[in-house]
């Protein structure tokens, strides 16, 4: 009846996880219990989690990144914890568990909180920016969401309900076939990714759709900010590398259920198969991540340097190239092997070559600053705290790409210490910027500026001193995923490492105050204009928060930096006061089809983990019913009456009328 799910699925014996997931599921009760007494549930159920709005769900999406960011950085602050204690002793995680916490970190990190979170800004903005009423399929951006939020679930369920992967991130076999992993791991961790994965496919063909075919008028490629080009570039990353992850994984799986051998050497299949696929998914992988945190730096620097962003179109084929050749990199991370010399050298001067438009961009960073009116607000101190810390990842990369060297630093702490370098000075470092950044316009109110500088130098020490240690201790020889270690020069470094995630810690904690802080004060740090930081793009051109239409009358692109064109336009023309001819907008009607999708891919994800074959029957037929339901519908859209829309664009025009006055009399 319940398959391989019993009682001894229930991990009694292991004090740590069972009081972790207490305190989550008490806190999901105090939450839930919380909004059902207040009476909030049903504005929960129709403004938020039936909404189609872009917007609304590029801040769930954000939302889901910072929650999984907290469970992710638990487990990094018990293995920093362990490793410091476990000098000569087995510390306080018992390797089966201390196995599964490097897993599931490194899962949640880049699956869950990485890519919600640039998923999450691009979703806010990118119509913004293009000047258009929403993405290219709304209902899909919903159901491409809660598929996303289904595999956060299934991994956190894994916690207290049987037990995640011991295979590490990318689960290599034959480690993660049947023999050598049993039990449900590796299975939960087959699962969450496939879903999540159909999730993230969908969004990346929405926003590459949304780029392509959805901007205002006059808003030619070669007009759009850089993060649309970036979010253009990295989307098309995602539909060209996710179908490779979700038919790897699909493999393993027939594998794992089937008897199939696709990685199972000793029945006719091939191991280093799997290794090229997934890498063929996983180098992309950090270019679709990294992509977003460089629009997001290109916005923030051009803003508060007070020009233009330098180099614009070199920016443009930047970017490009990079997408094209992060496709020519992957075997980099299997240098050891045994492809040849001749195809190891052909692939490290690749590695070398993508350095270049890399390098590119921080040159035109650094250029657009230099003679600008610096404004060392929060997102910038963001912007160049990664300058500094990414060019370090990236020399790093630049050695690793070496092949003789990396045969000595293959699977050292060299190696760790480079991907974290890359990953939070970048992709973290970006989507702090952008989060901070664009905060007003979802929210209509800025966050507290001293606490958010608290967090960034907290963040950005905390991470030399956690990072640091870690190249000299792979230098001097230790591998990453230790579990204990007898080696003494070791263990003064592990120790200042675990220093530092005390600090980065004090960051976050940091960052949890000036978000209740700013809610507290939200009258004083209201934005009345829409545009707080007299940014340059169309994301300020509208109200903060917008209206659900974006823009009462779709804006009419003449050049770059479009808002700043016509902010300098109106203070030319002294404020022309003719009213626009306000029309009738149609929007996409709400629907619960993502939810209820999501619901029954729980139901489906979490049955094929247990082999609960009745349950997946009945998960399928209700998700198969969902869609029939949603292709069936009459009335997929409403009408919001041009008087509506003119009441509610006169309250912001009058609020920037004012500004721009100000603007022209200075």
């Amino acid at each position: 009846m319940l398959g391989k799910l019993s009682w001894a699925a229930i991990p009694l014996d292991q004090p740590i996880p069972l009081m972790t997931g207490a305190i989550v599921l008490v806190a999901i009760l105090l939450v839930l219990g919380w909004v059902i007494v207040k009476g909030h549930l049903p504005y929960l159920w129709e403004e938020w989690i039936t909404s189609v709005d872009h917007k609304r769900i590029g801040v769930m999406y954000t939302l889901l990144a910072m929650v999984m960011l907290l469970r992710g950085f638990a487990d990094a602050i018990m293995m920093r914890a362990q490793q410091a204690l476990a000098f000569h002793s087995q510390g306080y995680l018992p390797p089966e568990h201390f196995n599964q916490i490097f897993s599931a970190h490194g899962t949640i990190m880049i699956f869950f909180v990485a890519m919600p979170f640039v998923i999450g800004l691009m979703n806010l903005v990118v119509p913004l920016q293009l000047g258009v009423r929403d993405v290219a399929f709304p209902t899909l951006n919903s159901v491409g969401f809660w598929l996303t939020a289904t595999g956060a679930l299934l991994v956190n369920i894994s916690l207290v309900v049987g037990e995640f992967a011991r295979t590490g991130w990318l689960p290599y076999p034959p480690l993660s076939e049947l023999t050598y992993s049993p039990g449900v791991g590796v299975d939960y961790y087959l699962w969450s990714l496939e879903i999540s994965g159909v999730g993230t496919l969908v969004a990346g063909i929405n926003l590459v759709t949304t780029v392509l075919k959805l901007r205002t008028k006059g808003m030619t490629y070669l007009r759009m900010p850089m993060f649309c080009w970036t979010t253009l570039a990295s989307n098309l990353l995602i539909v060209a590398a996710f179908p490779i992850l979700t038919a790897t994984l699909a493999m393993l799986i027939l594998d794992r259920y089937l008897g199939f051998h696709f990685f199972t050497n000793e029945a006719g299949g091939n191991v280093m198969m799997f290794m090229n696929l997934i890498w063929a998914w996983g180098h992309p992988e950090v270019y679709i991540l990294i992509l977003p945190a460089f629009g997001v730096f290109s916005e923030v620097v051009s803003t508060f340097s007070g020009k233009p962003l330098f180099g614009y179109r070199s920016m443009v084929l930047a970017t490009m190239a990079i997408c094209i050749i992060s496709f020519m990199v992957w075997l980099h991370h299997f240098f050891t092997m045994g492809a040849g010399p001749d195809v190891n050298a052909i692939f490290g001067i690749a590695s070398m070559i993508i350095a270049v438009p890399t390098g590119v961009k921080i040159y035109n960073w650094l250029f657009t600053m230099y003679g600008g009116r610096i404004r060392f607000t929060t997102p910038m101190l963001w912007a160049i705290g990664f300058m500094v810390t990414f060019i370090i990842g990236g020399l790093t990369g630049v050695l690793v790409a070496v092949p003789p060297a990396d045969f000595l630093l293959h699977n050292s702490l060299f190696l760790v210490a480079h991907f974290h370098n890359v990953i939070i000075g970048g992709v973290l470092f970006g989507a702090f910027a952008g989060y901070t950044y664009w905060f007003p316009k979802a929210f209509g109110f800025r966050l507290q500026e001293g606490l958010g500088q608290a967090a960034f130098w907290f963040w950005l020490i905390g991470f030399y001193v956690a990072f640091m240690p870690l190249y000299v201790v792979g230098f001097l020889g230790m591998t990453r995923r230790m579990q204990h270690y007898d080696v003494a020069e070791w263990r003064p470094w592990l120790i200042v490492a675990a220093g530092g995630a005390g600090l980065i810690l004090i960051g976050i904690v940091f960052q949890i105050l000036q978000l209740v802080v700013s809610i507290r004060h939200r009258a004083e740090l209201r934005d009345r204009t829409g545009d707080p930081w007299d940014g340059r793009s169309l994301e300020w051109a509208t109200a903060s928060p917008p209206p659900v239409f974006n823009f009462a009358i779709p804006p009419d692109v003449s050049g770059e930096d479009a808002y700043w064109s016509m902010k300098m336009h109106a203070v030319r023309q002294d404020l022309e006061k003719s009213e626009p001819d306000y029309r009738d907008v149609e929007m996409p009607r709400n629907s619960p089809t993502g939810f209820v999708c999501a619901f029954f891919a729980t139901i489906m994800g979490f049955a094929l983990i247990w082999h609960i074959w009745w349950m997946v029957i009945a998960g399928g037929i209700g998700a198969f019913a969902t869609f029939i339901a949603f292709a069936w519908r009459d009335h997929d859209e409403y009408v919001i009456p041009a008087a509506d829309v003119g009441r509610i664009d006169r309250v912001n025009r009058e609020a920037r009328r004012e500004l721009v006055s100000l603007a022209g009399r200075a």
